[in-house]
């Protein structure tokens, strides 16, 4: 650590405390601080701070340790030390020079966090400048140097406190919350402070994917910091339920052991761990496309460990003990789900005359419900609500149990698959077209998106309304609502009597239609959908327009001009002679036919 400049430190004069006031164990923490100070022995340990969005290392924190074996290796004993011996300032200023030292190569691309404890913040040797002088020293920029102020230590004067902060900020330092949820301000810190990154205790993180309470507030901070121009770091991930929770609430960084432990070097994440949160994204952007009818309802699956049927019955109750959100789990025997525990009818037992006595020291197989409602990954969640409803009274808030190629994966409940209905259709509603009610564009893209991704034959047809524009000026916007309503019932009759699973069809805007289905013979169906329309519109004109098979209107140059009783154009893509690479390719391939249907006045339909 010669690089750094120590004289801050060394000249420091030691005031060794009476041994009357501390106890042995004391004075030989005071001793080894004083050898760490004086020797420079700090170590300094990084840990990522990863985008939960597309698994990029945005920056690293700072994390100081003590000598391996030393009584103060580990930081809550070696500042804790510090803060009793009035040495914070001192340490602080160490483990600062080292972690710069150390990151002097990678500052320049990934943040820095740096902790900081409040109290030093009024220390006019902080205020000096020495943290510019070290940025200088090895030439980084204080732009990606984050200050962590811990929300454990009170601030007794915000005005002051922000007033130095306010210093650092307008030298291009950032400011980050730490440990927020966990200290004696709460918000207020956080509205004087307006910070840059809020960062959220672990325990608020912990187990969250099981805690409704916990969800609910850091969707609360979330919106928060949207509002006020943060940035939410979870701390403390420690399992892949929590990640994949909180990348469904849109929190956007994250940090904990099972992302990365804190390493001597910038260690990058693991492959696995990348492909992890890419994949959680891509599902959660899926979502936005799915219906309830769609859906596979192990993509809500809770994927949670099951207990054997050996399982005695005071284990049972000291797991709902320990996890007061959970109501019920799986029993599984070699990967078979072959039953279901609540916690309810547990309880219900045990309250029964000699219930302790008789299954507290028992396997919980008597007490299981041997005919629980198990349902494969890929089953639509909109077939397990039915299902589910359909039950005995007593067992509709049981939860379900999810398998995938015949094997225990997960469990849903009753609540969380409403949640997640509720939200498709809100989804959908929000992205459907409000005349037809049919999806719009964002649903539109998506769907082809997925079909692109697949290796079954498709095709995809694109729907024009001929003369629609000149009817519209003639007849008005209200019955040329009704027509767009009429052909879009006519579609969607059609294409589910040819197959309605594998079908799809959406409303781009005006009088443009798109369908998508697997059905081979894609002509019958245009047949039919041309032939339902063609009869069916000449109710929608007066009987003088129906006599001479037009209308009088004017043209786009503002003359008068006839145009024909309205027809259909449809353009229809496949991947039979050709493979698409995006979108794009399949809306100019489709745009080209249309032109060419355009080209006949009547009803026709063109394959690419």
């Amino acid at each position: 650590m010669a690089a750094i400049n120590t004289s801050l430190i060394k000249n420091k004069v030691f005031l060794v405390p009476s041994i009357q006031n501390y106890e042995p164990s004391e004075m030989n923490k005071f001793m080894e601080l004083k050898n760490i100070l004086d020797q420079n022995k700090i170590r300094t340990v990084f840990q990522p701070i990863v985008s939960l969005s597309d698994a990029d290392i945005i920056g690293y924190e700072a994390l100081s340790r003590g000598p391996e074996g030393s009584i103060l290796e580990w930081p809550n004993a070696l500042f804790s030390t510090a803060a009793k011996f009035d040495l914070v300032w001192e340490l602080e200023y160490l483990c600062r020079g080292a972690a710069l030292e150390r990151a002097k190569n990678i500052i320049p691309n990934k943040m820095l966090f740096l902790n900081v404890d409040p109290n030093i913040i009024n220390d006019p040797r902080f205020q000096k400048g020495q943290t510019e002088d070290m940025l200088r020293k090895f030439q980084a920029n204080a732009g990606n140097v984050i200050f962590e102020i811990t929300e454990k230590t009170a601030i007794q004067d915000y005005k002051s406190f922000c007033r130095i902060l306010d210093n650092y900020t307008s030298q291009g330092y950032k400011i980050a919350i730490d440990d927020t949820g966990s200290g004696y301000s709460g918000l207020r810190t956080l509205a004087e402070t307006r910070p840059n990154f809020i960062k959220v205790d672990m325990e608020l993180v912990h187990d969250i994917d099981k805690d409704n309470l916990k969800q609910a507030m850091m969707k609360a901070l979330y919106d928060f910091s949207v509002s006020t121009n943060s940035k939410i770091i979870a701390e403390g991930i420690e399992t892949q339920n929590e990640l994949s929770t909180l990348i469904g609430i849109g929190v956007p960084y994250g940090q904990g052991f099972f992302l990365q432990k804190p390493q001597p070097d910038f260690a990058d994440l693991p492959y696995a761990t990348k492909k992890l949160i890419i994949d959680i994204n891509s599902q959660k952007k899926r979502e936005l496309y799915h219906t309830p009818i769609t859906m596979p309802v192990g993509e809500i699956a809770q994927q949670e460990h099951g207990f054997p049927p050996s399982t005695l019955g005071y284990k049972a109750l000291n797991h709902f003990s320990k996890y007061p959100t959970c109501q019920g789990f799986a029993i599984v025997d070699n990967d078979r789900a072959i039953g279901l525990l609540m916690k309810g009818k547990l309880l219900a037992n045990l309250a029964t005359q000699y219930g302790v006595a008789v299954y507290m020291n028992r396997p919980i197989l008597s007490l299981m419900d041997k005919d629980p409602l198990i349902v494969d990954y890929n089953t639509p969640i909109e077939v397990v609500s039915k299902s589910s409803l359909s039950r005995k009274e007593d067992d509709i808030y049981d939860y379900i149990l999810v398998t995938k190629e015949d094997k225990y994966y997960g469990t849903v409940t009753i609540k969380k698959l409403l949640e997640k209905t509720t939200q498709l259709e809100l989804n959908r509603a929000k992205h459907a077209n409000p005349l037809t009610g049919l999806p719009g564009n964002v649903l539109i893209e998506g769907e082809l998106d997925k079909l692109l991704r697949e290796s079954s034959d498709y095709a995809v047809i694109y729907i024009d309304l001929d003369n629609f524009k000149a009817y519209n000026d003639v007849y008005g916007f209200e019955h040329g609502d009704k027509v767009l309503c009429f052909t879009a019932s006519i579609v969607k009759d059609e294409l589910s009597k040819y197959h309605s699973k594998d079908t799809f069809l959406g409303h781009i805007g005006g009088d443009d239609f798109i369908a998508i289905t697997r059905f081979s013979n894609v002509s019958d169906l245009c047949d039919r959908i041309i032939s339902i329309f063609n009869t069916n519109v000449l109710d929608y004109y007066k009987n003088d327009h129906r006599d001479k098979g037009c209308i009088i209107a004017k043209n786009r140059h503002g003359q008068l001009e006839e145009f024909p009783i309205m027809s259909l154009s449809i353009a229809i893509v496949t991947n039979k002679q050709r493979n698409f690479s995006n979108v794009f390719e399949i809306g100019e391939a489709a745009s080209r036919l249309k032109k060419k249907c355009k080209l006949s006045w009547q009803s026709c339909y063109c394959i690419e």
